[in-house]
């Protein structure tokens, strides 16, 4: 089993070290607060004392919450000394972002692959997700064991990095489309008497059979958002990201300006703001949604 390098340990990133732990590698973690390298530590991984040292690591991977902290953490100081090494970004951040961290990886000698995941944090402890990766193809090669400890499959999308991204961004938009869905026709049928719960098992064993609509088909009709499995501000730093990539492609989205407005509705409002994202389908149940 190799020795693998881990930055990052919010909800995704704990989970997924703790998947490559399960597996029997040896992971040296680190984040910026303590608590979740103790836990990970207390399960048998390595503490790293610098992000510098989890990159020395002959794989390393990094789940950062967005483009301002990979920027800040994937430094060419913090990669200096790993050249030959490989760092695998699984976070959503946006192409741009992976155009200036694979240059500042090469400028070190590091290899640099994007490689998004889909799927929430119960799915990566069990090694479920799938798995997004782009860049190298031998150094996707190399890498590709581990990916598929923490994924049912692995999707290449080419040999450059902000492709994966570019997948991600608008397989996310898919996912709030389908958020915001079963948040109006919940609501429709509720505003009937009919039971949400009762609908939603309607769809999901007819029309609508998947993982997302199983998943927050059940979150929205039981309005189970706490704790947040992925955040309000992260759905809606997603959005973004989405409407970045469709502009750099000259792609219009007409839904993405009233997607966004209820996502700023939803972070104004004291109870929503720390939300799981599934709490969007509240701005529309609860009738905060602006009237066309």
């Amino acid at each position: 089993m190799a020795t693998l390098g881990f930055l990052g340990l919010g909800t995704m990133g704990a989970a997924m070290a703790g998947r490559l732990l399960e597996q029997g590698h040896a992971v040296t973690v680190w984040n910026r607060s303590a608590e979740p390298v103790d836990a990970l530590v207390a399960a048998g991984a390595t503490r790293a004392a610098t992000a510098a040292e989890a990159l020395a690591a002959p794989v390393s991977f990094s789940m950062l919450a967005n483009d301002e902290a990979a920027d800040a953490v994937l430094t060419a100081e913090a990669f200096a000394g790993a050249g030959g090494r490989i760092h695998v970004n699984t976070a959503s951040v946006s192409a741009d972002a992976a155009d200036r961290l694979a240059a500042v990886a090469a400028s070190a000698g590091v290899g640099y692959l994007s490689s998004p995941v889909l799927g929430r944090a119960t799915v990566a402890a069990a090694g479920q997700l799938n798995v997004m990766v782009a860049g190298d193809p031998a150094a996707i090669d190399a890498v590709e064991p581990y990916l598929s400890d923490l994924g049912k499959r692995v999707w290449r999308f080419g040999d450059t990095p902000r492709m994966a991204n570019v997948v991600k961004a608008a397989a996310n938009y898919d996912i709030i489309h389908a958020i915001q869905a079963l948040g109006e026709s919940i609501a429709l049928v509720e505003g009937h008497g009919v039971d949400g719960t009762e609908f939603v098992e309607l769809l999901t064993n007819s029309l609508f059979g998947g993982l997302v609509y199983e998943v927050y088909g059940g979150i929205i009709a039981e309005q189970r958002y706490k704790p947040a499995g992925f955040t309000m501000s992260l759905g809606l730093k997603d959005l973004g990201l989405a409407e970045t990539v469709a502009a750099e492609a000259g792609v219009q989205l007409p839904s993405a300006p009233v997607l966004r407005e209820l996502f700023e509705i939803a972070l104004r409002d004291p109870e929503l703001k720390d939300a799981d994202w599934g709490g969007l389908a509240e701005v529309t149940r609860r009738g905060m949604a602006p009237r066309p």
